[in-house]
């Protein structure tokens, strides 16, 4: 991974025909602009658009302003959580056309060590946005064993997560826990083999989510856009773990039943006009077997795409 491509983004081929439906002009909205391979490649690809890119991640805000450059005032960076900005750029523009969110951690993010989310880590951080309060450090040390518990079995949906949580309390008791390596080794012990798969792998997702709030994050963001539902807009939304897709598969359904009358009703009273817009698909899009061969880190990957009505 060089310099200049620090990351591969997933479903690519997928996302562009997801927005191949929406309005040929108007404002596109990357809520997690990384380092600019969706927004880059959108840009390519519709030449009516202007973009708007978010990221909580200066690093990555950095990068993807020189990257993205020569689009000149078709494209612009904006800093901050999307959960705060996306409600004042629905506001503020009525010619959104697009939104994507890629709920991911990026390649690079993952693969500097410094970064401390990888079990490799010297360090324990976690932070998308590295100026947060809240660190992996913070969570492993300071949470209680009940708390702890909660994150294993909510989250990571553990079978074994007293005993992890308790692995975890029993060596923080000794000394502090300060490295990625660290935990992992303390989890590989208590927690049974996986294949290739680290047996921590789930748990460090779980700590991940915790000190992002992530979920919360993709919450804010569905109600943001059910309170001010972009016309004609398209949304399409990338998760990678099963929480995170049901949260969308949910609210989509929600979104595209007209009926809202309790199931007890015998007939309808509610005036069957309650459908926000429809689905693009079924079933989410996935990446090929190219694809999985040459980023393996798309498997779990899962794009799911609405377009709203008028």
């Amino acid at each position: 991974m060089n310099e200049t491509t620090p990351h591969i983004p997933v479903l690519l081929e997928q996302v562009l025909a997801c927005f191949e439906a929406m309005p040929p002009e108007g404002t596109f909205v990357d809520c997690t602009l990384g380092y600019g391979g969706h927004s880059e490649a959108i840009l390519k690809k519709f030449a009516g658009i202007r973009l708007i890119g978010i990221d909580q991640d200066p690093e990555a805000i950095a990068f993807s302003t020189k990257r993205l450059a020569p689009f000149g005032e078709r494209f612009e960076a904006k800093r901050g959580r999307f959960s705060d900005l996306l409600p004042e750029i629905l506001r503020q523009r009525d010619d959104i056309c697009g939104i994507l969110a890629d709920f991911g951690v990026s390649s690079l993010q993952l693969d500097k060590k410094e970064r401390g989310f990888s079990f490799l880590s010297e360090t324990l951080d976690m932070r998308m946005n590295p100026e947060a309060a809240l660190s992996a450090r913070d969570v492993v040390n300071g949470y209680s064993q009940a708390e702890l518990e909660r994150i294993f079995k909510e989250y990571a949906e553990e079978r074994h997560y007293k005993k992890a949580a308790r692995a975890v309390v029993e060596a923080r008791g000794r000394k502090p826990i300060e490295s990625g390596r660290e935990l992992s080794q303390i989890l590989g012990r208590v927690l049974p083999k996986r294949g290739r798969t680290n047996p921590a792998t789930a748990l460090f997702q779980a700590i991940r989510i915790e000190v992002n709030d992530e979920l919360g994050e993709i919450t804010r963001l569905l109600d943001t856009l059910e309170a001010h539902p972009p016309v004609n807009a398209v949304v399409g939304l990338i998760t990678f773990h099963s929480l995170e897709d049901r949260l969308v598969k949910q609210r989509f359904k929600r979104w595209s039943t007209s009926c809202i009358c309790p199931p007890e009703v015998m007939r309808c009273t509610c005036g069957n006009n309650h459908a926000l817009g429809k689905p693009l698909g079924k079933k989410p899009r996935i990446a090929d077997a190219e694809e999985l061969k040459h980023n393996p880190r798309s498997r779990s990957a899962k794009l799911r795409c609405f377009r709203f009505g008028e």
